[in-house]
């Protein structure tokens, strides 16, 4: 077993600064903001020791100001993808034989650094190239990815501290091996703090990493590299492209070292990655781990018990902020009839107060969605609910794309529970409600189970105990992450683990012990130090 000598230090989550106006912080990251919009970044792949330039150069625009170019990245081929592989490949061994005490202080280093002088940067680069306003960033990309680089290093402890028994004259140990070959870390546009995890996990067990971020992430991405690269990460344990999807994986899913890939995007994508893997299957040296999160459909129900004011709330701030672009972001609910008045009076209230526009502008609680592509088709569901004579639109129901990717936070009422902005994910912020009558609430719960594919987040709200716990029974597998009187998103790294089952992923729980055990092949030691010498047992005497 470890002594506590070999622990690292206890982590508790970050806290959250508030950036009041008078703030240093908020001074600081208004600064930042001015500064990083006054000049246009030219973003190079970072493959081992190299910055790596093409000809192909792309540009990144905020989404809520889509004239406006931030910078260039460096579009990369199916060239860069091999090359960031070789690079891996090259240091994966010095890596791997690294103290783990060297790893997890390089990590650490990378959390200390980013609770300092990089988070203005990253928090700036967030709000810009992703369209956060300034308390969603800071609970991103600075206090989550804090708390995912600092956690990890403790949880990573715990799995080397398990170590089995041992009889008398024998040693049995453990030891936790990175996985043989390189890991693909394939991440999204809507949490930085993702993007930073997930090549990150592995690369702290001792795995080395080709990390492809979403294009509308890249502006973040590069600082994240920089961070891990001051931080001391060796080069080679992290390589970044910029590689259009199915091009990385035409290399990537076909080559013999191929290891695992830690991977949050759209189900389809998963899917279609996990049906590639298993084709190619006698290809790999080894099973590769498959972890990924992919989409959700995630409810509010409510009991006819509920408060209308806290139901009215966890709608307000679970469907729109963010704009709904969050995997776990509430987009369905089941109220009962005897309160929808006041639910839907405080609302349209709440709607009614949102500002909508610029991140730069700190009064602004929504902004823009991410992209054209998401833009449009968020806005072929408005209008078609708009032309259908069983769909009221309570609030919302505008777009507009002129200056940035903007769509007014709607909220539709439903006459028919599988209408399809109740089942299908949408990923923007448009909610549907279905009433109910308030004697069907066993009723609502089958619907609730059974109406989407997917399990990620959901929750219940009750002032009814057995209410609360037939709900928590009949959703069983509804919800990966269930809360009780409370919207269902907002997982806080050592608090929720994050993951759901069904069509939403492989539930792995991001930053807790259960993701990075999956980044490890462990090998048992049986160590004798006495061995026999004659192979007779005692039941072979003879009487």
């Amino acid at each position: 077993m470890m002594s506590g000598f070999f622990k690292v230090p206890t982590p508790v989550n970050e806290p959250v600064k508030t950036y009041v106006p008078g703030s240093p912080e908020r001074i600081e990251l208004q600064n930042t903001l001015r500064a990083f919009k006054s000049q246009q970044a030219d973003i190079p792949m970072y493959i081992g020791d190299q910055e790596v330039r093409t000809e192909n150069k792309k540009p990144l625009s905020p989404p809520h100001e889509h004239r406006h170019v931030l910078g260039y990245f460096h579009e990369g081929d199916a060239g860069h993808v091999r090359q960031a592989i070789a690079a891996a490949l090259a240091a994966r061994q010095r890596w791997a034989s690294m103290p783990w005490q060297s790893r997890a202080a390089i990590f650490l280093k990378a959390a200390d650094l980013l609770a300092g002088p990089y988070r203005a940067r990253l928090n700036a680069a967030t709000m810009l190239g992703q369209s956060k306003n300034v308390y969603q960033a800071e609970i991103d990309s600075a206090c989550e990815l804090i708390d995912f680089l600092r956690f990890n290093a403790a949880f990573m402890t715990e799995i080397y501290a398990q170590q089995p028994k041992s009889s008398p004259g024998v040693w049995n140990r453990l030891e936790h091996r990175p996985l043989e070959g390189f890991i693909f870390a394939l991440t999204p546009f809507n949490f930085t703090a993702i993007a930073g995890n997930l090549p990150a996990a592995p690369a702290l067990m001792g795995n080395v990493v080709v990390w492809k971020p979403a294009y509308t992430q890249i502006y973040s991405a590069q600082l994240i590299m920089q961070l891990f690269k001051e931080a001391g990460l060796p080069d080679g344990v992290i390589n970044l492209i910029y590689v259009d999807g199915p091009v990385a994986g035409d290399v990537i899913f076909k080559h013999p070292d191929f290891a695992g890939i830690h991977f949050t995007g759209s189900t389809a994508v998963f899917q279609q990655i996990w049906k590639t893997i298993g084709e190619n299957i006698q290809t790999y040296k080894g099973y590769p781990r498959i972890v990924g999160e992919t989409g959700g459909k995630d409810f509010i129900v409510a009991h006819p018990s509920a408060n209308a004011k806290a139901l009215a709330v966890a709608i307000s701030r679970g469907a729109f902020e963010y704009q709904g672009q969050k995997c776990s972001a509430a987009s369905r609910a089941y109220i009962p009839a005897n309160l929808w008045d006041d639910v839907k009076q405080f609302i349209t209230e709440d709607l009614q107060s949102f500002k909508m526009g610029s991140t730069e502008d700190f009064g602004n609680f929504i902004n823009a969605v991410i992209d054209e592509k998401s833009f449009d088709k968020l806005a072929k569901y408005i209008d078609a609910a708009k032309n259908d004579p069983d769909v009221e639109i309570i609030a919302g129901g505008t777009y507009d794309k002129s200056e940035g990717y903007f769509i007014q936070p709607t909220v539709l009422k439903v006459k028919d529970p599988r209408y399809v902005t109740m089942c299908e994910e949408l990923f923007g912020p448009v909610f549907t409600v279905y009433v109910y009558q308030p004697n069907q609430f066993e009723e609502i719960l089958e619907i609730v189970d059974t109406t989407s594919p997917y399990g990620l987040t959901g929750s219940i709200f009750s002032q009814d105990r057995y209410a609360i716990d037939l709900a928590t029974q009949k959703l069983l597998h509804a919800a990966g992450n269930f809360y009780i009187n409370d919207k269902p998103t907002g997982a806080v790294v050592g608090q929720q683990p994050f993951g759901g089952s069904r069509a939403s992923g492989t539930n792995d729980k991001a930053g807790s012990v259960f993701n990075l055990i999956r980044w490890t092949s462990t090998r048992t030691i049986k160590e004798t130090f006495v061995p026999p010498v004659d192979y007779r047992y005692p039941f072979l005497q003879q009487d």
